[in-house]
């Protein structure tokens, strides 16, 4: 669903956001489109249990906890953070998702770094028995296969696409679904160039770029400038933004209007890629500073 966003745009600008975040109201938006693929390829292989990495408050692991609930599948979360395995309860990503029946392997954050390497999974393998593995974040060859399915027919009239970028995984599928006329504008919401050579392993098209500008230093981290968008966006057009990605990406979108960045008359489409279960728990560690809270329903 494609919502128009009752803003005062100059030069004849038009700004569209496709609500992917309603796609589910457990899997949100791209952890949709991520997962399912991937779940129907763990069905054909046989496979019972579905194991993946994440951090404390990642929309990955709500994610896949919930969908292995919904689909029969039991499933493994290995989580960043050996010191997190007596704060569940005061997580509410991580009580969600031990709610959905996940069990965790909680691991130091050295340990964390090994994630992809053979002996480390070997280990998981011994400790827990054969399992579908899905890498942090979900972005796998299944992933991409998913994403491309974001943008549809009715997207066509659009100049640009704009989306979040995390792992790499979402924008790869747009730009490999998007028209030659459409330039895709990812924004990245941690720092460093690296991300490029991560899209470029899925990308088939040239027809992209990083706007490298709007990380707010960095994954995970808000200001209270950042806060105070997401609450007035809401106030103006009801439309909830998670402080992680989305936020990021639609904060940077607005900045560059007002700056004349794009042509007069360009028609853009913002992509909602969902992660809201990640608001509580961004305002769990705002209030603990004594910020401002991110206020939407």
């Amino acid at each position: 669903m494609n919502q128009i966003l009752p803003l005062e745009l100059p030069n004849g600008i038009s700004l569209e956001i496709k609500r992917e975040d309603l796609l589910h109201p457990f899997i949100s938006g791209n952890k949709f489109r991520k997962l399912k693929y991937n779940l129907l390829q763990a069905k054909s292989e046989g496979l019972e249990t579905v194991l993946t990495f994440g951090g404390a408050y990642s929309n990955h692991i709500s994610a896949v906890a919930y969908a292995g609930k919904e689909q029969g599948f039991k499933t493994i979360g290995v989580i960043r953070g050996d010191e997190l395995g007596d704060k569940i309860t005061e997580n509410p990503t991580l009580k969600f998702a031990q709610d959905c029946g996940m069990q965790f392997e909680f691991v130091s954050r050295e340990a964390y770094r090994l994630k992809t390497e053979p002996d480390f999974i070997a280990k998981l393998k011994d400790k827990f028995g054969s399992f579908y593995l899905v890498p942090e974040g979900g972005t796998n060859e299944y992933a991409i296969k998913g994403c491309e399915e974001i943008l549809t027919d009715k997207d066509a009239n659009f100049d640009f696409v704009c989306c979040a970028v995390g792992t790499g995984g979402t924008i790869s599928g747009i730009i490999n679904s998007a028209l030659p006329h459409q330039k895709v504008l990812g924004f990245p919401a941690l720092k460093g160039d690296f991300l490029k050579d991560e899209i470029r392993k899925f990308a088939t098209n040239q027809n992209w770029e990083l706007v490298t500008d709007y990380h707010f230093g960095g994954y995970g981290k808000v200001n209270e400038e950042l806060v105070q968008f997401i609450n007035q966006f809401y106030q103006q057009t009801q439309i909830p933004l998670d402080p992680i990605y989305t936020g990021k990406m639609v904060f940077g979108v607005i900045d560059l209007i007002q700056k004349n960045w794009f042509l007069d008359n360009a028609k853009i489409l913002m992509i909602h890629t969902g992660g809201l279960q990640g608001i509580q728990g961004m305002n769990t560690i705002l209030k603990s500073k004594n910020k401002t809270l991110i206020e939407v329903q």
